[in-house]
């Protein structure tokens, strides 16, 4: 069967390629100029093996430029974009021949037949792609099937709370029998733009410089097919289809020791939960996650340990600030000279304040010293205050460590190999 031309999905998304296309990936190759940042994003993923910049990466569902901008971004890279939009395709192929990005392929085909591919990969980027499919699990299925030993699949799905607004749309645009025409499109652009400030899709629109795009909201409102997925029932689906949770891409929102959830008493009647049953109480807590960002792995894997600033490494770990990591030194409350947020974060509460002696390990973090390195550079004695604190900086994503190295010396000194 040639799932490509059978599905609706193929026609919807020739018709209206998303993301909007792009025409220029200068920014987002200047942001990757930036020191650490390739580090960053790899230790988020492999925090116990060493970088590598020369890995395989399978962009499923790769739309408009999102496998350009892997391939761009990561030179070292090889890059194979899929996707099942010949018009999304064009668009990369476009890219492809303006950069001179020779690491990249593209093919057209469903995720449901990644296995015919004939290739492992290293990292599997499946994100805003999944909740389309028919059958969703057999997407996971087949994405399971490429990952090389030790790699990683990096899902972005739907979440059902925050799409609220969207489902009411949705169901709206049944109703009235709304088609994809531009016509229509542009009449439910202007119907859309009149919503009553109270409507639950406002705080979606405020989030997204482009729903109003017309292919950004046929993509939101018109699209033939999309489901969402609770905690439960995303990690639900991981265990039915051989996968296993490794970390949210972003997880303070999903962690009852971040944020004011931390300053009430339920915080610790969270922490006594496991963790699934915790995430899906601050889901519920939150109300407003419209989407759930991932990590994952096989469940026959046996490496890949989880960071543990409990034992007795943690000072061997470097710590590498993530690029979307700010410090502000307005408003802040009493004993406090900064605070932490992370850009990404959605939830505004996530704002970690921090004291004169925390702002100096922060400064002395630059993705080359170890913890303990940190801690003897500042000349911080309370070492069981430091690692309360660098806890706090990896739960709050303000870092991710490589601990890679192998540890030495009374300080746990990482050796340089």
């Amino acid at each position: 069967m040639n799932r490509t031309a059978a599905d609706p999905i193929h026609t919807f998304y020739n018709a209206h390629p998303y993301p909007p296309p792009v025409a220029d990936l200068e920014r987002a190759r200047a942001q990757w100029r930036e020191p650490n940042r390739a580090r960053a994003d790899y230790h988020q993923f492999w925090p116990d093996r060493p970088y590598r910049a020369d890995i395989d990466i399978l962009v499923a569902g790769c739309g408009t430029s999102q496998a350009a901008r892997h391939a761009a971004t990561r030179p070292e890279a090889r890059v194979t974009g899929i996707d099942v939009s010949e018009a999304s395709l064009k668009e990369t192929q476009a890219l492809k021949h303006k950069y001179k990005l020779d690491n990249l392929e593209t093919e057209l085909r469903a995720i449901e037949d990644a296995g015919e591919l004939g290739r492992r990969f290293d990292l599997v980027v499946c994100t805003g792609v999944l909740h389309h499919l028919a059958d969703p699990e057999a997407g996971l299925r087949a994405l399971r099937s490429v990952l090389k030993p030790g790699g990683v699949l990096y899902l972005m799905l739907y979440a059902p709370y925050g799409r609220t607004g969207i489902y009411l749309l949705q169901d709206y645009c049944r109703r009235l029998g709304i088609g994809a025409s531009r016509g229509e499109i542009a009449e439910l652009v202007e119907a859309v733009e009149a919503l009553p400030w109270q409507h639950p899709l406002r705080p979606v629109m405020e989030q997204s410089s482009d729903f109003l795009d017309p292919d950004a909201l046929a993509d939101a409102l018109l699209n033939p097919r999309d489901r969402a997925y609770s905690v439960p029932q995303l990690f639900e689906a991981l265990a039915a289809n051989g996968l296993s949770f490794v970390r949210w891409y972003r997880q303070a929102p999903y962690l009852p020791q971040c944020g004011a959830i931390a300053q009430t008493a339920h915080a610790e009647r969270i922490g006594k939960l496991d963790p699934a049953a915790q995430y899906a109480a601050m889901e519920l807590w939150r109300g407003a996650m419209a989407t759930h960002s991932l990590v994952v792995r096989r469940d026959d894997e046996t490496g890949g340990a989880p960071i543990d600033l409990g034992g007795e490494c943690w000072k061997g770990y470097v710590p590498i600030r993530l690029p979307s990591t700010a410090c502000v030194a307005e408003r802040l409350p009493p004993g406090a000279v900064g605070l932490l947020f992370n850009r990404n974060h959605w939830f505004h509460d996530l704002i970690l304040p921090i004291g004169s002696t925390e702002k100096a390990l922060f400064d002395a973090i630059d993705g080359d010293r170890t913890i303990g390195e940190v801690i003897e550079r500042v000349g911080a004695a309370a070492t069981e205050a430091a690692r309360s604190f660098f806890k706090s900086l990896w739960a709050y994503d303000q870092v991710v460590f490589d601990a890679s190295g192998p540890i030495s010396g009374g300080i746990g000194r990482r050796l340089r190999v």
